[in-house]
């Protein structure tokens, strides 16, 4: 016996569940990083771009007060000479230098500011207190493992670090040097000329600072919102995933059930969804096979009784003749003749039928005279008609020319009048007549009482349905004769439709290429 070697690993995960997890959680988290990233970024641009607004609108009264002081001393020696007075009027305007406690000491009393400090060049640059948004991230920041650290050193976030001090021809006055090709230059003006500039170095960075502190807080804030997505998104992606798979794996299941033959299986359908449509038409299609497996059922069952009957009479008038009880005359031979025939015909009519399903139904076709073939085919069973009183009533004009097989066209309208004579009572009336419609040849076939049923109608063309299910073989036929009428029409490209006749009884309405347009 062989061996099944196992399936590979990934195999297990070869599922429409685990694609549609896969699916929807990688589309989402591609989404939430997306989400994250922009966000991110977009907070560090709109803080630093925050800051540096602020930064200039600070400088608007700084600038008022330096050409206040230009004005009043005709130059900036009073400045550039006495950087105490730079320091002064930093103080002045933008506050006090220095972040420290009052006592000097770490962690006792509330944070002010005080002191200078002293700038690489010498010369005391004032630190300004911090700006507000910025405020309640010192003091988480003095809550750190560096608290003491921080404490001690003053943050590098304000402006006054920065400023930059240039005389009407942009030299230098105040300030580093090697900041000054970074200083945005703001014009300090009196009398409409131009005196000065007070130059700026904007925060194109953040750095190790309070604000810096700040984004880091909001980046670990949006990172937390993020994984809460990511989980969410997995959960649902989970859930979404179990629920679509749980409602295929019902579908699958009844496929199998279907496989196995078991026609009777239905789904439930919920909703009105794409899935629950699919639902219907498998339901649809499982009574399809249903009804399809019960007709074959009865057609084995009919075509047994319909081969049984004549075969039973056979061997009864055999063996009648065997054992001498009817003597071996003409007539008797006669009647053995017969059931053979019917028979025979039995078994033609069930060929052509078969040959019709496969598609094979063979026909010669040739221009022909409609009204002639029917008028010979109902004068071939003069005899019958009359003997059955049947009142015929025709209307076959000449020259109505279709594209046909004689035989078989002979066949179905001799079906047809079969079928008249078996089932209308006495005094029964036939009425056949053909016309043109288009380009098909419209032929109209109606008799007298009785009728049929109108929920039977659509049935009458099914092999071996008879309306009248208890009727005699005698009687009723074999039930096949019209199914042949309808599969010799269709193999001639024609329609075939049956309806309640205004006298009564059943009316055929047939319709046939005419022989030009076959031809075309």
């Amino acid at each position: 016996m062989p061996i099944t070697a196992p399936a590979p690993f990934w195999k297990k995960f070869d599922t429409l569940r685990a694609k549609l997890f896969v699916a929807i959680a990688g589309a989402n988290i591609v989404l939430v990083l997306a989400a994250y990233s922009i966000y991110s970024w977009s907070f560090d641009q709109g803080l630093v771009e925050y800051l540096n607004r602020a930064d200039e609108a600070r400088l608007t009264p700084l600038i008022a007060k330096l050409a206040e002081g230009h004005k009043q001393h005709g130059d900036w020696h009073w400045i550039v000479d006495d950087r105490q007075r730079w320091q002064d009027l930093l103080r002045e305007v933008l506050g006090m230098g220095r972040y420290q406690r009052r006592d000097g000491e770490p962690g006792s009393g509330a944070p002010a500011w005080t002191g200078a400090s002293a700038s690489s060049s010498g010369a005391v640059v004032v630190i300004s207190p911090p700006l507000p948004v910025v405020a309640p991230v010192a003091v988480a920041a003095s809550a750190s493992p560096a608290a003491s650290d921080a404490r001690s050193q003053p943050p590098f976030t304000t402006i006054d670090p920065r400023l930059l001090l240039f005389d009407a021809d942009r030299k230098l006055l105040v300030g580093p040097d090697d900041r000054a090709n970074q200083a945005v230059l703001k014009p300090v003006a009196h009398d409409g000329r131009t005196v000065g500039y007070l130059g700026y170095v904007p925060r194109l960075q953040m750095v190790a600072s309070l604000e810096r502190v700040f984004a880091a807080q909001q980046n670990h804030k949006f990172l937390a919102i993020a994984l809460g997505l990511l989980a969410a998104v997995i959960v649902t992606a989970a859930l979404i995933a179990q629920w679509l798979s749980r409602r295929l794996s019902v579908l699958g299941a009844g496929t199998a059930a279907l496989m196995r033959g078991e026609y009777a299986t239905r789904i439930p359908v919920q909703g009105h969804d794409e899935l629950a449509q699919l639902g219907g038409d498998f339901n649809r299609l499982a009574h399809t096979l249903e009804a399809a497996q019960r007709t074959r059922q009865q057609w084995i069952a009919d075509i047994a009784h319909e081969l049984r009957t004549p075969l039973a009479t056979l061997r009864a008038e055999i063996e009648a003749l065997q054992d001498g009880v009817r003597p071996l005359t003409q007539e008797h031979v006669g009647s053995l003749a017969q059931e053979v025939a019917q028979l025979t015909r039995l078994v033609e009519d069930l060929r052509l039928l078969s040959l019709s399903d496969l598609g094979a139904l063979t026909c010669r076709k040739e221009p022909l005279d409609l009204g002639e073939l029917i008028d010979d085919t109902l004068g071939a069973r003069k005899a019958a008609v009359h003997e059955h009183g049947l009142a015929l009533r025709s209307n076959l004009p000449r020259g109505v020319q279709v594209m046909a097989d004689g035989e078989r066209l002979a066949q179905v309208f001799g079906n047809l009048l079969q079928n008249t004579l078996r089932y209308c009572e006495a005094p029964a009336v036939l009425e056949v007549r053909i016309d043109r419609e288009g380009d098909e040849a419209h032929v109209v076939w109606q008799d007298s009482p009785p009728g049929v049923p109108t929920q039977a109608l659509p049935r009458l063309t099914e092999r071996l349905f008879r309306v009248d299910a208890s009727r005699a073989r005698v009687s009723g036929g074999s039930g096949l004769g019209l199914a042949i009428v309808k599969a010799i029409v269709d193999a001639h490209g024609g329609r075939l439709q049956p309806s309640t006749s205004p006298i009564g009884g059943l009316r055929w309405e047939l319709w046939l290429p005419l022989a030009g347009a076959a031809h075309g």
